[in-house]
């Protein structure tokens, strides 16, 4: 019997982006000496996704000097290391691991800042493996997206499987798609009406992390 395969966006899942951007682009504003004023202007533009081509726009507004390419590395730097993944979450990964699954990373982004994050957080060193959209040009919530994070975690998409993450469409929904039982990190939110529901909701990982433990230890009463 194949072991059980488990994927986790990496965004506001298992590490908080979106509480470090604010941080960020008050740095960022005051290294280059723009006023407080453009601070939502900056965070505007990296609140979604970021990738090089957000700091062309950035560096056509400001007329900097320095390429576009020196300010992404710079944001990969500056990013990576501010955002972390809590102690509890690592080690119920690895606890995961122990159990049997498989446990992998599926997340949407340029290769070099959403790697730089896995391996400064030590996600890395804890799953099995990751994929990131930019390493082949193939987006959550596509089914292929799902099929590459699989394989990097050897494992199939025939084989049955969880999704967990926070974007009811990239992660519930395509991870429904791709025929993965889902769990939503709801962040606090309420659910969008709008998106196929996921099979559980919990306000955070290490919720994720609890009830794929007890699904083991549940299987595992089935089968003596």
């Amino acid at each position: 019997m194949p072991r059980p395969l488990v994927l986790f966006d990496l965004d506001n899942t298992l590490v908080d982006r979106r509480a470090r951007l604010a941080g960020w682009a008050a740095k960022f504003t005051s290294r280059h000496g723009l006023g407080d004023e453009e601070q939502a202007y900056v965070l505007e533009m990296v609140a979604e996704r970021t990738y090089p081509s957000t700091f062309d726009a950035i560096r056509t507004r400001y007329g900097f000097l320095m390429p576009a390419e020196e300010l992404w590395r710079s944001y990969c730097a500056d990013i990576a290391a501010m955002v972390s993944c809590p102690d509890a979450v690592l080690d119920g990964l690895d606890e995961l691991r122990a159990a049997g699954w498989r446990v992998g990373v599926a997340t949407n982004g340029g290769a070099d800042i959403q790697w730089a994050k896995l391996r400064a957080t030590g996600i890395a060193d804890h799953v099995d493996g990751a994929f990131v959209s930019g390493e082949a040009d193939a987006l959550k919530p596509e089914v292929r997206h799902f099929a590459l994070a699989a394989a990097r975690c050897g494992a199939a998409l025939g084989d049955g499987g969880w999704m967990v993450g926070d974007n009811p469409v990239n992660d519930i929904g395509g991870g429904h798609s791709a025929g993965l039982r889902t769990v939503w990190v709801d962040n606090g939110r309420p659910w969008a009406p709008q998106a196929p529901e996921p099979d559980h909701t919990v306000p955070h990982a290490r919720a994720a992390i609890d009830l794929l433990l007890r699904c083991t230890a549940d299987r595992a009463r089935t089968a003596s």
